[in-house]
């Protein structure tokens, strides 16, 4: 017959036996989100569905000459000139950052880089 100690640990723990600040925890996470900054509206909020649709077209790369103009269009909604100057200000938002900090921080390198972004034509557009 095998003795108390050794039997397996209970890895299933009851509500009531749970100390009663862990079941409060567990009962607030399981009913509601804890309130975070991205849960804000406004500057320090999070990102709108455009914002984050930008931030993902950014992070993919086009293969055809226009395809990128075309999918800004038809994707997101806007014209060239109004996707750039959201992209720009996306740029120093801190949501934005820490939604997509590869996608963010390789265009915040390029936009103060000298050479980065620079085409022949002395064009310095972020993207």
């Amino acid at each position: 017959m095998p003795s108390a100690s050794d039997e397996p640990a209970r890895a299933d723990v009851r509500p009531s036996d749970a100390p009663s600040s862990e079941r409060m925890s567990s009962e607030r996470t399981a009913s509601e989100p804890v309130p975070s900054e991205a849960a804000l509206p406004g500057p320090q909020g999070a990102l709108t569905e455009r914002d984050r649709r930008i931030l993902a077209l950014e992070g993919r790369t086009f293969r055809y000459v226009g395809a990128k103009e075309r999918a800004i269009r038809e994707e997101i909604g806007l014209s060239k000139v109004a996707y750039y100057v959201r992209l720009n200000a996306l740029l120093d938002e801190p949501a934005a950052l820490r939604a997509a900090p590869a996608v963010v921080n390789r265009l915040r390198a390029r936009r103060t880089s000298e050479d980065g972004g620079a085409s022949l034509d002395g064009d310095h557009r972020v993207a």
